[in-house]
């Protein structure tokens, strides 16, 4: 029986750099992965690929839309899909094979197959009806989440598409239902909006981006509507019927009232992931759950039984790969004996549609609501002269501040290259920076991150440019 000091159950980012740490730390790692490529959801069927195709498609709409106005004339762009495709696979191929490396490279054994807890130490992997059993002194929980399922809509991968299908659709879809106006769904809507396809979003609630700034998410869904989105907000699909020709999906208000039917040829559902338990034993070996199936930890990441901890998706807190990967690097420095910490108010997220959108920190709503006196600076691109000349000038900055210390409470910025510039606002709210210390940050000049400079002035409002 193998003995190690830590098995990580999963190899997305959060349990690839958990890996990676804690053989630096010295310890004696094993991973376990049930799928036939490391990397998780994330590198395989998530961030990456999903961001490989929205490059793919904003190039192709630059290219028939923007080259011209610059004086770069080129034919009408002709969309070949399934070399799209293959850019796509080639990005997936180079960041599965730069995991493979890393495990290598620091020693650390790949277990193939299901992982399940059977008790304090002992974790059974299995794989084509075979399975093994190996020790360890510690273990991690680092399996992610799975997409969220709509009762009655059966998800068939082909013409009702979760986000993993909508990364490898076979044809441009005519028409495509977006269910969900999260970051998800607009990545993937803004892809196929790109490609030709006439998007529509229905969504639950009574704006898009729920979470983000209010303000941001207006303007955002401004934007969107004049890329040619359509939205139904307040709305919920309550059933989807096949015929030869269409899908027909059935809407009604979300506060109740009549129901219409809404003809498309793809419907992507995107209402949320939730965590991936299944199968691990967790019941039975004592670990508890939360009445959201997520594991529950403590703060520093351990579970109800002893020797056990859990990280990323699977716990409570945002479902993105940074906060997973830090939880990671915390929690096996943790197990190390040091004193492995994450700052939950300082996690960055990001959308990356054309603009971009970022947010770090607190949103107005969530100061209102905590009676958080605050102050507030506020940036246009169309001011911005880097901005002007690259005729991008779509969005703005927005600083918040707190009124009696200046402390930077949140930032949030649409705009290009917005998740590029956000890492100054985290790199100064991980110092407790002021709105000050940010407006007196000399920036290179032309730079769109010269806007994030005004915005700090126009808190004490004495923005220069505005």
């Amino acid at each position: 029986m193998a003995t190690y000091d830590l098995v990580v159950i999963g190899t997305g980012p959060g349990g690839y750099v958990c890996a990676v740490r804690a053989s630096q730390l010295g310890m004696k790692v094993a991973v376990v992965e049930k799928n036939a490529t490391l990397g998780g959801t994330c590198l395989n069927v998530g961030c990456m690929p999903s961001k490989a195709l929205l490059h793919a498609s904003e190039m192709f709409e630059e290219a028939g839309h923007s080259f011209a106005k610059m004086g770069v004339s080129v034919p009408a762009p002709k969309l070949d899909l399934p070399a799209m495709m293959n850019f796509k696979q080639q990005g997936i191929d180079g960041n599965v094979k730069g995991v493979e490396f890393l495990m290598k490279k620091n020693k650390i054994d790949v277990l193939k197959g299901a992982g399940k807890i059977l008790g304090i130490g002992k974790v059974e992997v299995s794989a084509d009806g075979k399975s093994q059993v190996v020790e360890t002194k510690n273990i991690v929980i680092a399996t992610g989440s799975d997409i969220a399922r709509l009762k009655g809509i059966e998800i068939d991968e082909k013409r009702i598409v979760s986000s993993t299908g909508a990364l490898s659709l076979e044809k441009v879809p005519g028409r495509l239902l977006v269910i969900g106006a999260g970051v998800i769904g607009l990545e993937l809507g803004s892809v196929w909006r790109r490609l030709g396809s006439e998007v529509m979003v229905v969504e639950f609630l009574d704006r898009i981006l729920p979470g983000m700034d209010g303000e941001i998410a207006k303007q955002f869904q401004r934007i969107l509507e004049k890329q040619g989105f359509a939205f139904k907000l307040g709305s919920k699909v309550t059933g989807v019927e096949a015929n030869s020709k269409a899908l027909l999906a059935k809407i009604e208000p979300a506060a109740g009232g009549a129901a219409e039917t809404i003809e498309a040829d793809v419907v992507l559902v995107c209402i949320g992931r939730a965590p991936y338990t299944d199968g691990l034993g967790l019941k039975e070996a004592g670990v508890a759950l939360d009445a959201r199936g997520r594991v529950q930890i403590d703060p520093h990441f351990a579970t109800s039984l002893k020797g056990v901890y859990a990280i990323g998706d699977v716990v409570a807190g945002p479902m993105l790969a940074h906060k997973a990967e830090d939880e990671g690097v915390a929690v096996a420095e943790i197990i190390a004996g040091q004193a492995g910490h994450v700052n939950y108010d300082v996690i960055p997220g990001v959308v990356y549609t054309t603009p971009e959108v970022s947010s770090v920190g607190k949103t107005e709503e969530e100061l209102k609501q905590a009676g958080t006196a605050y102050t507030v600076g506020k940036f246009p691109f169309t001011a911005n002269g880097r901005s002007k000349v690259n005729q991008t000038t779509e969005g703005f900055v927005k600083v918040l501040a707190d009124a009696k210390t200046d402390r930077v409470l949140g930032v949030h910025i649409i705009g290009r290259e917005a998740g590029e510039m956000i890492h100054e606002a985290c790199v100064l709210m991980e110092f407790g920076g002021s709105a000050e210390d940010l407006a007196r940050t000399c920036h290179a000049h032309p730079t769109r991150s010269e806007a994030v400079k005004e915005a700090a002035l126009a808190v004490g409002k004495r923005a220069i440019h505005m």
